[in-house]
């Protein structure tokens, strides 16, 4: 899917690879190892501090310029380091050594599990989803596939359209209700977004429907007064999740994103748009270990049905680890 995991990443653990095993086979002074120790140190070499921040540099670059996140990168040196530097290595060794060190920090990364989001749904009625996330990432038609996957769970739901603020936001999540037959609590535009989704949630119960998808304005987290706003929803309707949409594409501002929207209402979960034409990758390997949030689905095409279960495996496989 990404093409950064398939060939990039690749490439550059290769070649630190075979820079690293060029640096271990140099000759190593013998004059004063004792004999018996001689074949033991012609085989086993070790890596200086200095020789490996030398070494990485290259794949450090590749990694920032293909948007993972500083601290990520961080993480990937030091665990590197600490199997490489200082330790006696084995050539034959060495590969392995990096290989598997490398996949033990990227599950790490994703340690936060996955995240069943049709089994937590059926745990309560109404189930009550905030949708969040700034204008233009997919985040209403996101809501709308979520729907429509719930739907095909037999579960019922009910549109809030608490976006009052954005022109033909109401109008556009109409067209989604229409399409997948789901009714839509709307009010004016300008309206109070939190009585929306409290009015949503009376329908929700009075019709003994199964979840309430609240949509909201896009907004840039920078933007003090609608951030309160979106809290205010968030006091209101005290929503059972809370799901950040951000476009994978857009790297390392779609991770900075998803932190301050974290920051402010504390999120649940992420859906990731656009992740079809990502051809760098970062954003899905950076954005839950730094928000500690899961990632829930990749939106991979426009339909209702191009939505996919995001699973940290297939990742770690592309990468081929």
């Amino acid at each position: 899917m990404f093409n950064f995991l398939k060939k990039k990443f690749g490439k550059a653990v290769d070649k630190f690879e075979k820079e690293t095993e060029k640096k271990i086979e140099e000759p190593v002074k013998l004059e004063k190892v004792e004999k018996k120790k001689w074949f033991e140190k012609i085989v086993s070499k070790t890596l200086s501090e200095r020789d490996f921040e030398k070494l990485f540099e290259e794949l450090e670059i590749v990694l920032l310029e293909n948007n993972l996140a500083f601290d990520v990168v961080e993480k990937l040196k030091e665990d590197l380091k600490s199997k490489l530097v200082d330790k006696s290595i084995r050539k034959k060794e060495l590969s392995t050594i990096i290989r598997t060190t490398l996949k033990k920090s990227l599950e790490d990364l994703f340690k936060i599990g996955e995240f069943d989001l049709i089994k937590e749904v059926k745990k309560k009625k109404p189930y009550v989803i905030c949708f969040v996330g700034i204008n233009g990432q997919g985040k209403t038609t996101s809501m709308a596939k979520v729907a429509n996957l719930l739907q095909k769970n037999k579960l019922k739901c009910v549109f809030a359209a608490a976006d009052t603020f954005r022109a033909a936001s109401i109008e556009q999540l109409e067209v989604h209700g229409k399409k997948l037959k789901i009714n839509v609590v709307k009010h004016k535009y300008g309206a109070d977004p939190a009585a929306v989704a409290f009015d949503a949630i009376a329908h929700a119960k009075a019709k003994n429907l199964d979840v309430v998808l609240i949509d909201t304005a896009g907004r840039m987290h920078t933007e003090k007064n609608l951030m309160k706003e979106l809290e205010k929803i968030i006091n209101v309707a005290k929503p059972n999740m809370k799901i950040f949409v951000g476009e994978s594409i857009a790297g390392n501002d779609c991770i900075e994103q998803a932190q301050k929207f974290n920051d402010a209402i504390d999120i649940d979960g992420i859906i990731l748009t656009k992740a079809d034409v990502d051809n760098k990758g970062g954003a899905p390997i950076s954005v839950t270990y730094v928000t500690g949030k899961p990632i829930l689905y990749l939106g991979i095409g426009q339909n209702y049905q191009d939505l996919l279960k995001f699973d940290s495996n297939n990742i770690i496989k592309e990468l081929g680890l």
